[in-house]
């Protein structure tokens, strides 16, 4: 309800780095997901960085406009924060928003003007970690630009919750984020000795952290705080922020006839038919003077590889219909089972993208005609969409050309 922080802004967007700094905390949160006993190094997306400057070159090459720094605890090790967060400011400037992520404990006047010295536009705060304290909030208002609570919906903590919401919106705190608890090995314990109701998903998640959630969101509402509140149910997280990592590596691997879709996927269409058949249909784009860079035969001479717009211009139902579907990843090394390429950070040191098929569809009769219809003809759908008409949909398709939309299933 309201506007979103500038960080979520990023986020929603694609645009959006985040680098885990150290894996390391000096909080003991009943709902962490995971250990916090190793410094380690600043990570993101599975790859390391030793240098600042490595850093800010895979930012740059990659067209990210927001960074974060996480953790653990990223004020346990400031010197690095600062290093990391001070280099990518230098280099990008206002074209990068940048903001940090605290339980507030190490937070102090000194700390905070050294992060606004280098650049910090946004800080988040864990205020469930110190027993909802404003404290160190209202010590960073006036300090930081932008002051931001984010915390988890905690179902046994709605009153005081609801009570902190007044003080936040009467201290200045700009925005309000509210996520979901979610249950893993590491806090399986803990969470059982609570009465939450546990729902099956893509992660095992509490339905009672959803509902004080859109609770809390009624709350500001009703009262009239004018505070932003934001709710990011895990459902959502999980599948925007898998999306955009996905669709990012995809648009370094992608050829000029294939399609990156809004899940992130990098879409390949190919038709099949006799030799004599593919030769005419390469024969008229010639003669019509259509790019050569929008078709391909494959290797084998068995399929031609089109454009979507070239699939509509000459589909009839002489030609059987491939879609497949391939998921780019960034990696530290190649596996040398996948197609990849290379980039080289100023260390020296090189970084891959590579692409990996995640699943191919074979399209006949209504389902071939469906298809076309719903994302040839008319681009981009969103799941809702989708779900007009069960009986000629192309079964499995959306999950790759689409993210699911709403809050999740309950069962």
């Amino acid at each position: 309800m309201g506007d979103l922080a500038p960080g979520c802004r990023a986020c929603v967007a694609g645009d959006w780095s985040c680098l885990f700094v150290n894996g390391r905390c000096n909080a003991r949160c009943f709902y962490c997901p995971t250990s916090q006993e190793e410094t380690g190094l600043p990570t993101t997306n599975a790859v390391s960085f030793r240098a600042p400057a490595d850093y800010v070159a895979y930012l740059e090459q990659l067209g990210f406009r927001g960074l974060s720094l996480s953790g653990g605890e990223p004020l346990l090790t400031p010197g690095r924060s600062l290093a990391f967060l001070g280099a990518a400011k230098r280099h990008f400037g206002d074209r990068l928003h940048t903001w940090l992520y605290t339980n507030g404990i190490m937070v102090d006047e000194n700390v905070l003007c050294r992060l606004r010295d280098v650049g910090l536009d946004e800080i988040r705060f864990d205020i469930g970690a110190v027993g909802y304290s404003l404290e160190k909030l209202r010590m960073a208002v006036g300090i930081i630009p932008t002051v931001t609570v984010e915390i988890p919906a905690v179902p046994e903590d709605f009153e005081l919750t609801s009570q902190k919401m007044n003080e936040m919106a009467e201290i200045g705190v700009g925005y309000l984020n509210l996520h979901q608890l979610r249950l893993t090995p590491y806090n399986l314990e803990r969470f059982l000795a609570r009465p939450y109701t546990f729902l099956h998903g893509e992660k095992v998640t509490v339905l009672e952290s959803e509902l004080t959630a859109l609770a809390l969101i009624r709350h500001s509402f009703d009262a009239g705080l004018g505070l932003p509140v934001n709710y990011c149910s895990f459902v959502y997280k999980h599948r925007y922020q898998k999306a955009a990592a996905r669709r990012r590596s995809a648009i370094f691997m992608r050829k000029p006839y294939e399609t990156v879709t809004s899940a992130g996927y990098l879409r390949t269409l190919a038709v099949v038919a006799e030799d004599s058949r593919l030769a005419d249909i390469q024969g008229r784009f010639k003669d019509r003077g259509i790019d050569p860079a929008l078709w391909s035969l494959s290797p084998n001479g068995q399929r031609l590889l089109l454009a979507p717009e070239l699939v509509v211009s000459i589909y009839c139902r002489g030609l059987k219909l491939f879609a497949s579907y391939a998921e780019c990843l960034i990696r530290e090394h190649a596996s040398c089972r996948h197609q990849f390429k290379e980039f080289r950070l100023p260390s020296g040191r090189k970084i891959v993208v590579e692409r990996w098929l995640a699943q191919e569809f074979a399209l006949y009769g209504d389902a071939r005609e469906a298809f076309v219809s719903r994302y040839l003809h008319h681009g981009i759908y969103h799941q809702g969409d989708l779900l007009s008409d069960e009986t000629d949909r192309p079964v499995g398709v959306e999950t790759y050309e689409c993210i699911v939309e709403g809050l999740q299933d309950y069962y």
